[in-house]
This record gives structure tokens, C-alpha cells and sequence, in this order.
């Protein structure tokens, strides 16, 4: 389970970071607080399963890890930052998440104190999440998207887990139309010429995963 008190400590941390990058409209100091308590909020809504503080909290831990091997990230507070708001919004039967969690970002960000630029940017990297395919020239959206498909280079037990957590997340979908339309996302996956795009991730993540995506599609056409 998430350490929710750590967490809020992250946000403020990566908060503050992102304040300090860019020159603030208003200098006078603003309580991450109860933007932190807004977002754990709608992170522990009750139709998550599989989008939750866990997820959150797994997000920051690989971003925090490829910037302790690379220090790839233009800006990796803005990174973090994106890495809070890119499910903030989040309804499993609804396609517009990431644009709604994206313009939750554009209105929440100016409020706490970050730059119209840095507010510019983390909006940008939520819409990323989209289709996780940021440029070759996008270090930023490189990390965020290598930390967001972490999940499927984990031991095959917390692979698992992810699967059956995703499947309770979309509970209402019946299972042969489940199973076909999930069959189809890993086929998708696979024919990808790489899922990760940091020189760790392709390293450390890119022959795990794949192994994980050709078990479950096996698991699910079998």
C-alpha cells in the first residue's frame, strides 16, 4: 500500500522544484498541501483498481530511478509533476481521461505557484500518455512514458497482479470482449520496434516486458 504522507511529501518536493525552475508571476509562497490532498483524493476514487496511489506511487519510483542511473530529463520535476496528473482524472469507460486530467493540470499548476511554461509542459506530457510515443528529441516525455509502462517489466507475479487488477477495473465489460479487445492492445504492443525509449528502459525493461505482454496474449488466445 501507497505511504500516503511520503507521497504528499513527493508532490511538495516536485512542487517546489518546479517553482524554483521558472520565474513565478507571483512570488508569494502557496501551501502544496491541499493540492496534494485534492490529488490522493481522486486517486483513491473507488471505481480504481488498477489507476491508483499504487499506480502513482510506482510512476515516481521508476522516474525516480531513471534519473538516479541517467539524469535524462530536461526538467524531471515537471516530469513528476505530469506523472501526478496524468490519471488524476480517470473513469474506466471513458476515452478523455488524459485530456481532462491534462486541463485539470492548466488550472490547478498556475494556482501553486508554477510558470505558465512549466504549467505549458506538464500539460503536454499528460496528453503524451495518450499514445506513449514521444519524439527522439523528447527527454522529458521519454521518462514519463518509460515510468508509466514500467508496470510491464515487473517479476511476473506483479505482472499478474496488474492484469487481474486491470480486468477488475473494467469489470463491466464481458469477458469474451474483454479478452479479445485486451488481445488486440498486446498485439499492438508487441509489433512496437521498442516500448521504451530511455537508454534504461531499453536496457533494463524492454526484454522483461516483452516477455510478460507474449505470456499474457499467450495466457489470453490459448
Amino acid at each position: 500500500m501507497a505511504d500516503l504522507d511520503s507521497l504528499r511529501t513527493r508532490w511538495s518536493r516536485a512542487l517546489e522544484g518546479a517553482r524554483d525552475a521558472g520565474a513565478r508571476v507571483d512570488p508569494t509562497p502557496v501551501d502544496p498541501a491541499p493540492y496534494a490532498d485534492n490529488l490522493v483524493s481522486r486517486w483513491s476514487e473507488p471505481q480504481r483498481r488498477y489507476h491508483t496511489v499504487d499506480h502513482l506511487t510506482a510512476v515516481l519510483d521508476h522516474i525516480d530511478v531513471l534519473e538516479a542511473h541517467e539524469k535524462y530529463a530536461d526538467d524531471v520535476d515537471l516530469v513528476r509533476l505530469a506523472a501526478w496528473f496524468h490519471d488524476a482524472v480517470y473513469l474506466p469507460d471513458r476515452s478523455e481521461n488524459e485530456e481532462r486530467s491534462a486541463r485539470l493540470a492548466e488550472r490547478a499548476l498556475p494556482e501553486a505557484g508554477v510558470s505558465a511554461a512549466g504549467t505549458a509542459e506538464v500539460a503536454r506530457l499528460v496528453r503524451l500518455t495518450v499514445t506513449h510515443a514521444p519524439a527522439d528529441d523528447d527527454p522529458n516525455g521519454q521518462v514519463l512514458c518509460d515510468a508509466d509502462l514500467g508496470i510491464l517489466a515487473a517479476s511476473p507475479d506483479a505482472y499478474a497482479a496488474y492484469t487481474a487488477a486491470v480486468r477488475e477495473e473494467y469489470a463491466f465489460v464481458p469477458p469474451e470482449a474483454f479478452r479479445e479487445g485486451r488481445a488486440a492492445i498486446l498485439r499492438q504492443l508487441l509489433e512496437l520496434p521498442r516500448l521504451f525509449h530511455t537508454p534504461y528502459g531499453t536496457r533494463e525493461w524492454e526484454g522483461p516486458a516483452r516477455r510478460n505482454l507474449e505470456s499474457e496474449l499467450s495466457l489470453l488466445t490459448g
